[in-house]
């Protein structure tokens, strides 16, 4: 029987690279997407795609249910991807600007998770991958909020596996580092209105780094690839059949990896002070 996936934020990015790639390798794809357009256009190129958004609960218990009534009540794989950053440094962060960014990038994936479970746990098996991140690992200054909801995501997933043991579930992490996608011009309007830079007491640094990153697009970054490189490790974390806790993608990501090893927190705290 096709097996079938749902991957969350397939507007554009990873996700859709994820849901074109999976289709491709013979998967039965749906592709959500927040935004009922988005959710038009990939119909048009041929996908399920349910409208899901991680900050409407109503929409994801109707967008997975949408998905199991045309499965017949089953799903092999559940992908967390979609997400947003909230530039700024965290003194900056209004407490509102972080539970903005926590219903997206935590609570809304926990909501969904706790619904795919009870599915996964009847049929006896399933594969729940989650989109970490190089800043699930490490910190860098500056997305402070971004890097929070990592943490978290990395909490509750190594929980997820360990409670999940002996269900036939699996939880698994990808974790990129710099990947092409929008998550930078994405994320502009969320700066916009959180953070009130002008005011603050690193109005300097603001103008001398953050501001040329955020709107200016130099190009690639250094390490950078291809979303595709996701897709990869998230076919080997679906279709193996002893997958990975966790995947890394991009140099940087392994090299954080290597040295919260073997690094004290000082030492990697005046590497990543300099980033």
């Amino acid at each position: 029987m096709q097996k079938t996936i749902l991957i969350t934020g397939c507007s554009s990015g990873i996700g859709l690279d994820a849901a074109h790639g999976m289709r491709a390798r013979g998967w039965r794809v749906f592709a959500s997407c927040r935004q009922q357009r988005d959710c038009d256009r990939l119909r048009a190129q041929g996908f399920e795609s349910p409208r899901i958004d991680y900050t409407d609960a109503a929409s994801i218990t109707a967008g997975l249910a949408e998905v199991l009534d045309a499965t017949g009540g089953t799903l092999d794989a559940l992908f967390n991807n979609g997400a947003h950053g909230l530039p700024g440094a965290l003194e900056d962060v209004p407490t509102d600007g972080l539970r903005h960014i926590f219903e997206t990038n935590v609570f809304g994936w926990h909501e969904l998770t706790r619904q795919v479970i009870p599915v996964m746990r009847a049929q006896g098996h399933g594969r729940i991958v989650q989109n970490s991140s190089v800043l699930g690992l490490v910190a860098f200054p500056w997305r402070g909020a971004y890097v929070a909801t990592k943490y978290a995501i990395e909490g509750m997933s190594d929980t997820l596996r360990l409670e999940l043991r002996g269900s036939g579930i699996k939880v698994i992490l990808i974790e990129p580092g710099p990947v092409t996608s929008k998550i930078r011009e994405n994320a502009i309007p969320l700066f916009e209105r959180f953070i009130d830079w002008e005011n603050s007491a690193l109005r300097q640094k603001y103008e001398d780094t953050l501001l040329k990153r955020l709107y200016e697009s130099s190009g690639p970054d250094t390490f950078e690839l291809p979303a595709t490189a996701v897709t990869a490790k998230l076919a080997h974390a679906v279709e193996a059949k002893r997958p990975r806790a966790r995947y890394y993608v991009t140099t940087p990501t392994y090299i954080a990896g290597y040295l919260r090893r073997i690094l004290p927190t000082r030492a990697i705290d005046r590497i990543l002070s300099r980033i």
